[in-house]
């Protein structure tokens, strides 16, 4: 097949848009499919078998100038326009002009497709790729979660009312999703979300789980650093629960060394470096952003635990990829988490620094319970998650939808 994947942003080694991304496309291609993916900023890194088509956007939420000005110069034609007029006024643009930019480039280029694959933008423009081409999309989870987290955490009047704007384009996306006949998302409880948030038939969903590079994501050969913590939250936002986990270690660094390391880009002067100085735990936190694969994974396998403190997840790539290092896992009883962990770790009320504290605690005191986890956790990542069965499901949905938009054509 001849498969076009859209992302509107795809960051290559950190969120899960750009991790699906890359991983998916690679193995597509080595099932002997042509992939070319088409992404707008940041742009993945992807396998030399992958074609990338690069859909630039006016890249106002770059991390070096983020809600940034474009000069006079920069402007190309009205989707930039519209991409800063909705930025000025509080909106998040990129999904509805990144489905814009996409629709206009595969105009021309209906040919060269059997069908197109969105990842998670939903924006209106995807409806007139329809008419032409089989369409398929992924919702790794409902938006209006985060929506409904930030809200909650949200300390003013203002601040929430700002929000509601940033999430406007919530909108579009389920009108979208309601018209788009085959969507796949990546757990039960994402797919029961799904259904409740966007009010989607239930069977027009199909369940296919993310997966995991298991070479590269293994247990060390070497000794784990005593007392070493790893969290992997690609976003400082409320949904991770970063604020929770900080609390615990807070609570164990008056009992016990530990090392806190958290891989998250955080903004300067923001939420959570403001607590991390309030807790006097800044010895004992490290934060690292910008690593490869190959550094998380070995970083991860040099642990003697996993957080993953969310309050919601749709999947949790951190907890399997912890899983596969065989890393014992302490996460929250939140969304899909323990669908996804089984009984291959610790589970916690979400939220609950106590517990959260209490539950570490006990594993770092009892080796032989977490070499168990450990050697449990990398028996259900090989059983259950790997990006070659992800790739080959995914392809059977393609030509399900193939064959669907044919017979409507016919």
């Amino acid at each position: 097949m001849r498969i076009a994947l859209l992302s509107y942003r795809s960051k290559p080694h950190c969120g899960g848009q750009g991790v699906y991304v890359r991983h998916l496309s690679r193995e597509l291609a080595a099932q002997g499919h042509d992939v070319e993916v088409f992404s707008g900023q940041p742009y993945p890194e992807l396998d030399p078998a992958v074609t990338l088509t690069k859909v630039p956007s006016l890249d106002l939420y770059r991390d070096d100038d983020p809600f940034r000005t474009p000069r006079p110069g920069e402007y190309r034609d009205l989707i930039d326009v519209l991409e800063v007029a909705t930025m000025w006024t509080a909106g998040f643009p990129e999904p509805r002009t990144f489905g814009l930019r996409a629709a206009r480039l595969l105009r021309d280029r209906v040919a060269d497709f059997d069908v197109v694959h969105d990842n998670q933008s939903l924006g209106s423009g995807l409806l007139r790729i329809a008419n032409d081409l089989p369409l398929v999309a992924t919702i790794h989870h409902p938006i209006t979660r985060d929506r409904e987290l930030d809200l909650a955490s949200a300390p003013t009047l203002r601040r929430k009312i700002t929000l509601r704007r940033w999430y406007g384009f919530l909108r579009m996306q389920g009108r979208v999703a309601r018209k788009i006949p085959t969507l796949l998302t990546v757990s039960e409880n994402s797919a029961d979300d799904i259904r409740t948030a966007f009010d989607i038939e239930p069977d027009r969903l199909h369940t296919i789980p993310l997966g995991v590079d298991t070479d590269l994501f293994a247990p060390a050969t070497t000794s784990r650093v005593s007392g070493r913590i790893v969290c992997v939250a690609s976003a400082d936002a409320p949904l991770k629960g970063v604020p929770t986990l900080l609390e615990a270690v807070a609570k164990l660094h008056t009992e016990r060394e530990v090392e806190l390391v958290l891989v998250s880009k955080l903004a300067p002067g923001g939420t959570t470096e403001r607590l991390i100085d309030n807790l006097a735990i800044g010895d004992v936190v490290r934060t690292v952003s910008g690593i490869d694969d190959a550094e998380l994974a070995e970083l991860l396998a040099s642990a003697e635990i996993a957080a993953v403190p969310s309050l919601y997840e749709g999947f949790s790539l951190p907890a399997v990829e912890a899983m596969a290092c065989g890393t014992p896992l302490v996460a929250s009883r939140a969304g899909a988490i323990p669908e996804v962990v089984g009984d291959a770790g610790e589970l916690v009320p979400p939220g609950d620094a106590e517990q959260l504290a209490a539950a570490i605690a006990a594993l770092l005191d009892d080796p032989a319970r977490r070499t168990q986890l450990g050697t449990a956790a990398r028996a259900r990542v090989e059983e259950k998650y790997s990006w070659a069965a992800v790739a080959a499901q995914t392809a059977t949905v393609y030509e399900s939808a193939i064959a669907a938009h044919e017979g409507r054509t016919d």
